[in-house]
């Protein structure tokens, strides 16, 4: 499980510092919602070397972003974004027939 406080997030910069951050997406991210799918869809693949976090492969990891809410009313379309990322890396996943990588869940 990994745990983002949504409070650290005020714009797209901060999204993918505390992502990065939490992550550990190597120095070649390039900072951008392709990117964050990228690194994001490697999870299961160590060898890629696109996170420090990872899981075993047929594993999902919980991703739980705390102070949703706040994020939601400071930033919509980043919350709309995130929401929309996780769901298309995880749509890879169903493409590939493996279960999904991430179960995003929210705390108010």
């Amino acid at each position: 499980m990994i745990r983002i406080n949504a409070d650290d997030i005020v714009d797209a910069e901060s999204f993918h510092t505390v992502f990065a951050r939490a992550f550990g997406f190597p120095e070649l991210y390039g900072r951008n919602m392709n990117a964050w799918i990228d690194c994001m869809g490697y999870l299961d693949d160590p060898t890629a070397e696109m996170s420090s976090v990872h899981v075993a492969q047929g594993e999902t990891l919980a991703l739980v972003v705390e102070n949703a809410g706040g994020l939601k009313s400071r930033c919509p379309a980043i919350f709309a974004d995130l929401i929309e990322c996780t769901a298309f890396v995880n749509w890879r996943c169903v493409q590939a027939g493996v279960k999904p990588l991430l179960a995003l869940a929210y705390n108010a």
